[in-house]
């Protein structure tokens, strides 16, 4: 594997070079981080050897941590990575198959938090825009962080730069990473919740505006984006929790994490809103239908009321029976055409009256 070569004597600071992963490597990216500088190494294992060997530790006694990024990473190479980290297999099980609920555990020194990520997805048609989900995992322990990511949401290039832009931050050690990638999600949560919250009012406006529209295909669609956003959303706020209360992470990173925690207490019950609001909103245009439809069958039977008279008086007469009124007479044709005309009209101002037509 290419990422474990022998060691090769990395440059130190920010301004080195960085190493590009295989394009056959699911590894997005990988750092050793000193004292909040990054220095970037031929392979992982240099890293990790970096750190743990303290080659560039021993004058000033700072704090480093190895950090790799992966990307839907199959179970050989996950597996070629635990031993290195001491992943726990359960963890990389979970890493590898995804579809997991958002969690926190821990196994041994090893943290492993997963979180669901989601984004905005242009659609054409009906169908608009839809949420979608993905996930991250995190191993973090007191030396390293490994970022397992699912999806096409949720990139983590952004985030890494902007703590490599603040060598402060970073030297608080890899709790600073996992704060910045909750943070990161969380503010993809409220993004996305603002996006459901302009189609929910376009929904709105749509129902109860004069013109008569069918929205209960965009309504139901809204509800299900709804519910991907409460599953996301609404699991995380006990990791989260629980995550500031560990003893590992600095003081300095859990008033950062309290802080993630109340935007997403926002963004929760922004989620839960949508929900309860769509529901009379659904109702309100399955009245609507219910009335619509009613309107049309009332103008229906009233309209076939009126064609029925003059078929009924026409049929009568078209038994053939010598003694019938006014049949031998010269009048007898007008007078049963002006007599259907005067039923007619007296049946239609009267559905009129009524509102039927």
């Amino acid at each position: 594997m290419a990422l474990f070569r022998p060691l090769a004597r990395p440059l130190r600071g920010s301004a080195a070079p960085a190493v590009p992963p295989p394009r056959s490597s699911a590894v997005t990216d990988w750092a050793a981080y000193i004292d909040g500088q990054r220095v970037d190494t031929e392979t992982v294992a240099d890293a990790v050897r970096l750190v743990r060997d303290g080659e560039l530790t021993d004058n000033d006694g700072g704090m480093g941590f190895v950090w790799v990024g992966l990307h839907e990473p199959d179970a050989a190479e996950l597996e070629r990575l635990a031993p290195v980290f001491g992943l726990h297999p359960l963890a990389v099980e979970d890493a590898v198959h995804a579809h997991q609920r958002p969690k926190l555990e821990r196994y041994d020194d090893v943290q492993f938090l997963v979180m669901k990520t989601v984004g905005y997805a242009e659609r054409g048609g009906d169908d608009g825009d839809l949420v979608e989900t993905g996930e991250i995992m995190i191993f973090c322990g007191h030396d390293f962080v490994v970022t397992v990511r699912h999806g096409p949401h949720g990139d983590l290039d952004a985030v890494r730069r902007r703590l490599e832009a603040d060598p402060a931050r970073l030297a608080l050690g890899p709790t600073a990473v996992l704060h910045a990638i909750a943070d990161h999600v969380v503010d993809a949560y409220m993004s996305v919740a603002e996006a459901v919250a302009d189609d929910i009012d376009r929904v709105e406006e749509a129902v109860f505006s004069p013109e008569r529209s069918d929205e209960a295909r965009r309504i139901y669609r809204l509800k299900r984006e709804v519910i991907q956003l409460k599953r996301a959303v609404g699991p995380l706020a006990g990791p989260l929790r629980s995550l500031a209360g560990r003893r590992f992470v600095p003081p300095e990173i859990k008033e950062y994490l309290r802080d993630v925690e109340d935007h997403l207490t926002r963004v929760r019950e922004q989620v839960e809103s949508y929900d309860e609001l769509l529901n009379p909103i659904l109702h309100a245009h399955m009245t609507q239908v219910t009335v619509a439809d009613n309107r049309d069958m009332r103008r229906i039977s009233a309209w076939g009321a009126i064609l029925m008279l003059p078929t009924a008086v026409t049929g009568i007469y078209g038994m053939n029976f010598d003694n019938m009124p006014a049949l031998h007479t010269e009048w007898g044709y007008m007078a049963v055409l002006a007599v259907i005309a005067v039923m007619c009209l007296t049946l239609y101002r009267g559905f009129r009256r009524n509102g039927w037509l």
